[in-house]
């Protein structure tokens, strides 16, 4: 998360100084929802404002993951969430923040998950009133830097007249880099103190078990996930150094040696989520074609990118369409940027389903369904959203320039890419046995599950799961709180001799307690 909000300033980009890059990013994202059209209307001097607490919570949250002081670690978990949350309801960003959401989680601790609440659990415990306040002092700290420090940093000023806020960057590239280089190494070190830490903590616990056999299983268990993590953790060091030359220079060399033994593994890599703001001109936008006869052409819609105007932006989270992704980025910059797209040219041409597939799933859907286009041609057009007076338009657009000639099969030009791009088909392909049962049932389960849409498909499962764990909670046994009574009885005098002998109680211990006379 930390580079991830560096790599936005390193990279020089004027929308991100500026603090204008969300009057972009909702309309030139990869795939936009239909919140992304409402929130690209908002007010400029908002959108300058969420640039502002995009850099607070990427840049200056991220080290509070590893205060001890817990409030200041929940806080730092809730403005991750925050920033998670709507990164999710404006953009289609597959599982991606789901896993960020996942892997925050370990910021909390177990009284603040508990889902229920005991008697002993609710007592709040005594504090120290002398550590209380020095925890409240730092709180109290910690939040009037960070407050300075926005307001500072970037001129924050109300103008109560026009009831806006106006913001500006006030520092300049050379003394972020001067910042950068002060702070990256001590952020490495603040990880391997936790890191410390989290290992001591666990061998303490592993001296608490009983039992010999128990207590080699816990060793060998031990073990093998503190070599696993520690070794993780040194890997990931080298690319996270990137970000800041010289500290990359300085890094210990044995984590440059084992990160070189494992790179071809990416096990762990450098981060850098829109370093870059694209599409400031318009949105740039790959449209196929076909065509029967050379002259009449129909337009090739796709299941999620942008193509027919007067249709919205679709929800497809946490599905991750491979092919309309990878059309953002082929619009980009030419067609021999991306090789793959020849590939897809020819497959169109042959007619394959399953890459017909890739584009509707539906197949009575795609416009050459039932034979295949004899030409084939690609469009790049610029994409802006509709104005909020437009009625039934959520997207506006201009042609640009031709981005694939028309070809057909056989046509030279198309050869010539496939050659230069060593896609030429060599050999047939090899015909799979179906004799096996497990891929009969697979084949099977694909086919009947074909017609659904991948979205509907992976909502449908988590529904499922989630409706199987509310029935297991609902039917299931409810936790039984008898050992506070059972202590409680203990305590209380003994029941007067009426000739009843009263019925047996269970204690903590599970004996019977023998009754009382006077």
């Amino acid at each position: 998360m930390f580079a991830s909000g560096v790599v936005k300033l390193t990279s020089r980009c004027p929308a991100w100084w500026g603090l204008t890059a969300l009057t972009y990013h909702y309309e030139t994202q990869c795939l936009p929802t239909p919140a992304s059209w409402f929130a690209h209307h908002l007010p400029v001097w908002l959108h300058r404002l969420s640039v502002v607490a995009t850099f607070l919570i990427e840049v200056a949250v991220p080290p509070l993951f590893f205060t001890p002081v817990r409030r200041l670690r929940l806080a730092a978990f809730y403005c991750q969430v925050l920033l998670q949350v709507l990164i999710i309801i404006t953009g289609n960003y597959n599982f991606f923040n789901l896993l960020t959401l996942v892997l925050t989680t370990s910021l909390l601790d177990d009284r603040h998950l508990a889902a229920e609440c005991s008697k002993s659990h609710c007592k709040k415990t005594p504090t120290f009133w002398p550590k209380a306040l020095l925890t409240l002092l730092l709180e109290l700290a910690v939040g009037g830097l960070l407050a300075y420090g926005t307001v500072h940093y970037f001129d924050l000023e109300v103008d109560w007249e026009q009831h806006t806020v106006h913001s500006r960057t006030t520092f300049t590239f050379h003394q972020f880099s001067q910042w950068l280089k002060m702070v990256t190494l001590p952020t490495m070190w603040l990880g391997v103190a936790s890191l410390t830490w989290e290992l001591l903590t666990a061998l303490w616990r592993w001296t608490q078990v009983r039992g010999w056999l128990w207590k080699i299983w816990a060793a060998v268990q031990l073990s093998i996930f503190a070599t696993a993590t520690v070794a993780l953790f040194t890997i990931s060091l080298v690319p996270y150094s990137y970000m800041e030359p010289s500290t990359h220079g300085r890094l210990w060399t044995g984590a440059h040696r084992l990160f070189g033994a494992v790179e071809h593994l990416q096990l762990a890599n450098s981060y850098g989520l829109f370093r870059r703001m694209t599409g400031l001109g318009g949105r740039p936008e790959v449209v196929l074609e076909g065509s029967y006869d050379g002259h009449h052409w129909t337009e090739i819609e796709f299941m999620y990118k942008p193509g027919n105007v007067s249709r919205p932006p679709p929800i497809v989270v946490p599905h991750q369409p491979r092919l309309d992704w990878q059309m953002w980025f082929a619009a980009l910059g030419p067609h021999t940027h991306s090789p793959w797209f020849t590939s897809l040219v020819l497959c169109l041409l042959q007619g394959k389903e399953p890459v017909i597939r890739l584009i509707q799933n539906d197949v009575a859907r795609y416009p050459f369904h039932k034979q295949p286009p004899t030409f084939v041609r690609a469009q790049r057009y610029k994409y802006w959203f509709s104005q909020p007076g437009e009625q039934g338009q959520w997207w506006r657009r201009q042609w640009v320039e031709e981005f694939f000639p028309p070809v057909s099969l056989g046509d030279p030009t198309l050869d010539m890419l496939l050659r230069q791009f060593g896609l030429q088909d060599k050999s047939p392909p090899r015909t799979r046995s179906s004799s096996n049962t497990l891929a009969q049932a697979l084949h099977w389960v694909r086919r009947q599950l074909s017609p659904l849409e991948a979205p509907i498909l992976l909502w449908g499962l988590i529904f499922t799961v989630g409706a199987i764990r509310v029935m297991q909670a609902l039917l299931g046994p409810h936790p039984s709180w008898s050992p506070a009574p059972a202590r409680e009885e203990k305590h209380r005098p003994a029941p007067k001799d009426l000739g009843v002998a009263p019925a047996p109680t269970n204690s903590t211990s599970g004996s019977q307690t023998p009754r009382q006379r006077k």
